[in-house]
């Protein structure tokens, strides 16, 4: 199945608990300035004024990894697709505390945003933790099939990279799967325990420390596009 919108639809909750004073305020000031366009290509011009290269996360979650990634490479642009809004706000504290000038964040689909980017835009797209959706009749949900994998694909340059992480042994034994089907990709790993081992460049999220926590296993998997 090779059509992206076969996960289209966002599963689960928009909003956990109600926000505080304060994270409303990030919400109604700071969001404005950083939400993408919502209409137009997604290109580094458009979104920076510059020609600097492009990174993508799929599902910033709390965005401690995205913060991270955009402090170390502050010439490089950073966009961060999240849908529930709670993520998105603390998103929004890590890039007013750290100061991050270089971070564009869209609360929805992320689909909706690659599906905008010029071809081969990206230098490294990121899919961290992300839900695992267990059960086969589920797994069309997962952002991992062939469809949105083979859009992405066309969406980061030659020599750019994927990074896929989890904690969830379907989840990984699916991913490696669909991604041993991808022509597109080379799988960067060259022993057997480097996909047990967080790169140095690789900020920890909230989701892998608390797997660490119940005492999961991580999984760490670095992708070349050809």
């Amino acid at each position: 199945m090779n059509d992206p919108t076969t996960i289209r639809r966002l599963y689960g909750r928009r909003q956990g608990h109600k926000l505080r004073q304060g994270q409303a305020a990030l919400v109604e000031e700071l969001l404005p300035t950083l939400e993408l366009p919502p209409e137009g290509p997604v290109d580094a011009p458009a979104l920076f004024g510059d020609d600097r290269p492009l990174e993508l996360e799929i599902g910033f979650g709390g965005g401690e990894h995205l913060a991270g990634q955009a402090a170390m490479r502050p010439g490089h642009g950073f966009i961060g697709c999240e849908p529930f809004l709670n993520g998105v706000v603390s998103a929004l504290g890590h890039v007013r505390d750290r100061e991050l000038e270089n971070v564009r964040l869209h609360m929805g689909d992320a689909l909706e945003v690659i599906e905008r980017l010029p071809d081969a835009s990206l230098d490294r797209a990121y899919l961290l933790h992300p839900d695992p959706w267990p059960k086969a009749r589920h797994a069309k949900r997962r952002f991992m099939n062939a469809g949105p994998i083979a859009l992405l694909a066309s969406k980061i340059r030659p020599g750019g990279e994927f990074r896929f992480g989890t904690d969830h042994p379907i989840y990984c034994r699916w991913a490696m799967m669909v991604m041993g089907q991808r022509p597109e990709f080379e799988w960067l790993g060259e022993t057997p325990t480097d996909f047990l081992v967080r790169p140095d460049d690789w900020p920890e999220t909230r989701y892998e420390a608390k797997a660490r926590r119940l005492g999961h296993e991580v999984w760490y998997f670095r992708y070349r596009r050809l």
